[in-house]
Formats: structure tokens, sequence, C-alpha cells
């Protein structure tokens, strides 16, 4: 059983983006942590799954390592508060049964000369 789980979480960060390198997999309990790689070794994303569907926190990280999105699954869906990082502003997405409920976002102010 635990090789089908890990066999699907493979399939699963196959589809998530073809330029990352080799996902890290790692069982921990009932769940398998998964750590996604740019090909210059930065960190890409971190999460769990679950039962086969993505299941907890998760974390996308971009070339630089900075944080560009963290939120939660519930097997498989999006739920809660996801936040979402760019150069110039942060984006606050609300999620039910994985559909955009609500979106709030606040752009950095920039000081001018």
């Amino acid at each position: 059983m635990k090789k089908y789980f890990i066999a699907a979480a493979v399939l699963v960060s196959a589809m998530v983006s073809a330029q990352e390198k080799e996902p890290k997999l790692e069982a921990i309990g009932e769940v398998v942590k998964a750590t996604y790689f740019h090909d210059n070794g930065q960190i890409a994303q971190l999460g769990y799954f679950k039962d086969g569907k993505a299941d907890g926190k998760w974390i996308a990280y971009d070339l630089n390592g900075n944080k560009k999105s963290m939120g939660e699954y519930t097997q498989g869906q999006k739920t809660g508060k996801w936040f979402f990082w760019n150069d110039k502003s942060l984006s606050e997405v609300d999620y039910s049964n994985s559909r955009v409920s609500n979106i709030q976002s606040w752009n950095q102010a920039v000081a001018k000369n």
C-alpha cells in the first residue's frame, strides 16, 4: 500500500511542474512529506500528501528562495486562507471547497524622491 501511495505522490509531483528536479519524498507516519526543487537546487515547494492527495500546509518558493505562496490543502482541496507574494503586493485568498470565496490585496508603498 505504501508503494502505491508514494507512486501516486510522484505522479502528482510530475504534473505540478515539469521544470523541477525529482522530488524528495519522505514517509512521516500516515503522510508523505514532498520537497520539490528548482533546477538551481533551491526548494520550489514543500508540502504533504495523505492517501495520495495534498493535505496540510504547502509553501512555494521562487528561484531565490523567497516565499511565493502559502496555504493548506484538505483531502486535495485548497482550504482556508492562502497567501501569495510578489515583488509589489501580498494577496490573501480565502478558499471554500477549492473555490475562491474572497480576495484581498495589499500593494507595497513605493517611496518617491
